[in-house]
């Protein structure tokens, strides 16, 4: 029975995790998709070669993407959208919603290695208990002058979703700093603790080497 068991989870291990990626993709493209409805449908794809491209809206929502980049990435699109947003930031409600999402989105997509320095443990909620944080930058010097203590800003992730989470300023001797890439740090609470890179003879083989490559880095601009 205990086999049985077992071959049963080993089974649901392969096709839970495949059978959702494909219904999320789907859904996903299918959603991207009815963007196309947009296009009058003189001019919609399946009118002109007359049959459905399925995927042909997720494809144009890319390149739209990518030409939108390409524009901003230059010093003329800068301007625009920085005129566009001293724009909507004279709307009331607009530029609540707005900046809120944008901030949202710049720690979702940005890279996790410049948003985040390093990996440390801090013991919160309470003494006793210790969670992963990580350093996000010096705290201002005002504040550290009104408590009279050296601080540092550190951002408690929530699990599994990191992109929520508790902004705290502890002080430096209250942190435990660890020597591990910051997307060891994601991956462990992005699972939760299950996935434990650390202990993965060729994950740990992985932060090893990235480690080194940073110390490589920081050694070289030591030098310059």
């Amino acid at each position: 029975m205990n086999r049985l068991r077992k071959y049963l989870v080993a089974g649901l291990l392969v096709w839970v995790p495949l059978v959702c990626t494909f219904v999320v993709l789907s859904f996903s493209i299918n959603l991207i998709d009815r963007s196309l409805l947009l296009i009058p449908e003189a001019y919609r794809p399946e009118t002109l070669i007359g049959f459905k491209i399925p995927g042909l809206g997720l494809i144009l929502a890319l390149i739209l993407l990518m030409v939108t980049g390409l524009i901003v990435a230059n010093f003329l699109g800068r301007k625009l959208v920085a005129g566009w947003e001293a724009l909507l930031s004279r709307i009331p409600l607009v530029r609540t919603v707005y900046g809120a999402v944008k901030q949202i989105t710049q720690s979702l997509f940005s890279d996790a290695s410049q948003s985040f320095r390093e990996v440390v443990l801090v013991e919160y909620p309470r003494r006793g208990m210790w969670m992963l944080a990580f350093v996000t930058g010096e705290t201002p010097k005002k504040f550290k002058q009104v408590i009279n203590l050296e601080l540092i800003n550190i951002y408690v992730p929530t699990t599994p979703n990191p992109t929520s989470g508790y902004y705290l300023m502890v002080p430096s001797s209250d942190i435990k700093r660890l020597d591990i890439p910051v997307e060891v740090g994601l991956k462990m609470i992005l699972s939760a603790g299950v996935v434990n890179p650390l202990d993965d003879p060729i994950e740990a083989e992985k932060v090893a080497a990235e480690i080194r490559a940073k110390e490589k880095q920081n050694a070289k601009r030591v030098k310059k």
